[in-house]
């Protein structure tokens, strides 16, 4: 008796690409994001979410508003990047945010300075 023949069926699926920026469609979801992001206390998990917030919003206009060059602010929020303390504080104003200061949770340890 012959063998059946095997038929195999390729099913063409297609995936996009995820982009979390697609989800950061408002200045809420996007301020929330970036203050998720600070407590953290991981500062490349906070330039990475600027980056994906400027993203989100078009990084040729928050770079303008930034007072940045396109380029500069891609290498600045770049995997990379460590941007100068004054950078962040454009990039947080032309994303139309304020940083804050509050006491942190009693279950995170604190860095002391040494004293001068």
């Amino acid at each position: 008796m012959p063998k059946a023949a095997r038929t195999t069926v390729k099913s063409a699926s297609r995936t996009t690409r995820f982009d979390a920026a697609d989800y950061l469609d408002t200045e809420e979801r996007q301020a929330a994001y970036i203050g998720a992001a600070l407590e953290t206390g991981d500062a490349d998990f906070v330039r990475d979410a600027l980056r994906l917030v400027a993203r989100a919003r078009g990084m040729s206009a928050i770079a303008k508003k930034a007072g940045l060059n396109r380029e500069s602010l891609y290498k600045a929020l770049g995997e990379t990047g460590n941007p100068e303390f004054g950078t962040v504080m454009r990039i947080v104003g032309a994303l139309g945010l304020t940083l804050s200061a509050q006491p942190a949770t009693s279950g995170r340890v604190t860095k002391r300075r040494p004293a001068a």
